[in-house]
Parts: C-alpha cells; sequence; structure tokens
C-alpha cells in the first residue's frame, strides 16, 4: 500500500520552526514525510534526524526523501530514546525539534495494522511490529480493572466499567480476534440512544489501547523538557498533539520550562536555582482546521511552539 499522509498544520509548524539553511533539526516522528520535506527544502549545509518507530515509515520516506538523502539521517527507534542517538553522536544541541504524536494516515487506512475500528483486521495496533504487545493481548489478557483503568485514563471512556465487563464476559466464550468485532462490542455497551450521537463509539476504546500498547504517554513529559533543553538559545520546538491527554502533557511540560525561580516571594533571594529555559510562542495552542474536508483527522490537532532562551 502506498505510503499517504496529509501532514497536519503543515505550514503553520513549519513557519514556527523558524529554519535556519544552516541548523541541525530533529523530525521526531517521520511518519508520511510531509513535514520532513518541508524542512528539508529550507536547509543548505544543514541536517535533518528523521526518526520513527514504524521501519514501514522510513522506508518509504527514503523514496520520497529521495533527492534530500544528503541532508537526511535516519534513525528507526522510539522518539523518546532519541537523546542517547544524539550523545552516542556527538550532537549537543539542535536548532530545532518537530513531534507530530498522531497515528499516521497510512498506519490507520492500512487494515492489516489494525488500527481502525471501521474496517477489518486483527487486533494489532503496534507502531513497532517487533514489539511483543498488540491489542489482542491488552482485550483478551487483561485483567477487568485493568481494562477499565485503560479505558477510562486513556480514552476518557465514561463507560469503561461496562465495556471492561462485556469484554470479560465474551472472551470466556472464544477471544476477541478483530477490530470490528471490539467495535461492534463496544457500541453495544452504549445507551441506544446515545451510541452514535457523538460519532463511533468505539473511537476512545481504541485510542486507550493504543495508547497502551505503544507506551505512548510514558515517559513524554520528561522527554519534552529534556530534548527542549537540548535547542540552542533562539531555537524552537513544536508539538502537534490530537488529543486532550496529550497536549495537556505538552502543556504542563511548557509551563515548566517557562518559570522563572518558583521560590517564596517572601524570601529576599534565591535558593531554588530554577530559571526560565524556554518562552512560550503559542499563549494558545494553534488549532487544526475543521474546514479541510481532506484530512478530517485534523480536526483535533493543536500545535504548540516554544523557543529556548
Amino acid at each position: 500500500m502506498e505510503y499517504k499522509h496529509i501532514p497536519v498544520l503543515l505550514d503553520e509548524t513549519i513557519e514556527g520552526l523558524q529554519i535556519k539553511p544552516d541548523g541541525i533539526y530533529l523530525d521526531g516522528t517521520l511518519g508520511g514525510g510531509g513535514h520532513s520535506e518541508k524542512i528539508l527544502e529550507k536547509l543548505q549545509s544543514g541536517r535533518l534526524i528523521a526518526n520513527d518507530l514504524d521501519a514501514a515509515a522510513i522506508e518509504n520516506a527514503k523514496n520520497r526523501l529521495q533527492k534530500h538523502l544528503d541532508k537526511i539521517t535516519f534513525v528507526h527507534d522510539n522518539f523518546m530514546n532519541v537523546l542517547q542517538f544524539l550523545d552516542d553522536n556527538g550532537i549537543a544541541e539542535l536548532d530545532g525539534v518537530l513531534l507530530d504524536l498522531g497515528v499516521s494516515s497510512y498506519q490507520i487506512d492500512t487494515p492489516e495494522r489494525g488500527f481502525s475500528y471501521n474496517k477489518e483486521a486483527r487486533l494489532d495496533m503496534r507502531m513497532n511490529p517487533e514489539q511483543s504487545l498488540s491489542a489482542y493481548e491488552v482485550v483478551n489478557q487483561y485483567a477487568e480493572e485493568d481494562l477499565a483503568r485503560v479505558f477510562f485514563e486513556y480514552g476518557e471512556e465514561r463507560y469503561s466499567k461496562k465495556i471492561a465487563s462485556k469484554i470479560v464476559d465474551r472472551r470466556r466464550e472464544k477471544p476477541i480476534e478483530t477490530t470490528t468485532e471490539l467495535a461492534e462490542l463496544v457500541a453495544y455497551c452504549y445507551p441506544p440512544k446515545d451510541r452514535f450521537a457523538f460519532g463511533n463509539p468505539a473511537k476512545r476504546v481504541f485510542q486507550a489501547i493504543r495508547i497502551e500498547v505503544n507506551g505512548e504517554l510514558d515517559g513524554l513529559y520528561e522527554f519534552i523538557y529534556d530534548i527542549a533543553l537540548r535547542l540552542k538559545k533562539g531555537g524552537r520546538m513544536c508539538v502537534i498533539t490530537f488529543h486532550s491527554l496529550e497536549d495537556r502533557i505538552v502543556k504542563k511540560a511548557f509551563v515548566e520550562l517557562n518559570k522563572d525561580c518558583v521560590c517564596d516571594k517572601r524570601i529576599p533571594v534565591c535558593t531554588c536555582g530554577k530559571r526560565k529555559e524556554a518562552e512560550i510562542i503559542t499563549k494558545k495552542p494553534i488549532c487544526g482546521k475543521t474546514e479541510d474536508a481532506d484530512n478530517k483527522r485534523a480536526e483535533s490537532a493543536k500545535l504548540r511552539i516554544i523557543e529556548r532562551v
């Protein structure tokens, strides 16, 4: 299947990065390569580190970005491990960082990847197909209380306990194997009048399982904070999120980076040593365009930008 992906908030992100022709940039979530391509077009002697956990994304990007290969270093890993890569390669500072935390259209639209509740496939949802934990294990092996926790914490699902109970009842008869089986079960747990009032009722449960399978929120705050400290003075970081859990974590990290001295104001001399590390450029996040009929998945997107000081 051809790797198609419509870059979200593309112009706003490229403008926000303020790319220098000789700079070193990190695209921590390469995906379809749309953002990377625009960064590379602005680089002359600079370099782009393009990272992705999905090997298929990297292979497809190598084709798409063929004329820029002399300016790219590809890294196949979780973006949260990229600090180790920077250390191993003697890269002390970056001119810019981009993180697009959404699942790519290619992953969703490839049925066998098992991300979509609209397409029949075996439950999977692994961004890295080489890892052992998949959606199948989560759905069929997690205890009822753990399922309810995942659905509530990562999906903000109000019927989390009911759905978890129904899953456990169903799998006593036979394993839940496919995406459509799970989606139908979730829909059944909703009152008929609310079932499709706000789109497909399985959306939140699928989101929650995907986050659990891929550990998407594990260490995200710490990574955002630490990678920001690798920016040169004046360097910028752009982060695109697609749901409130991610956005809250990014916002919290940015606010902390923006703080200057947290001592009690009654103390005449600072003892905390905290200094402002970054300026928040987007006081409010830049939101995706809801009128973009070609990319409905962009509607929930939020872009936040900081600049190193």
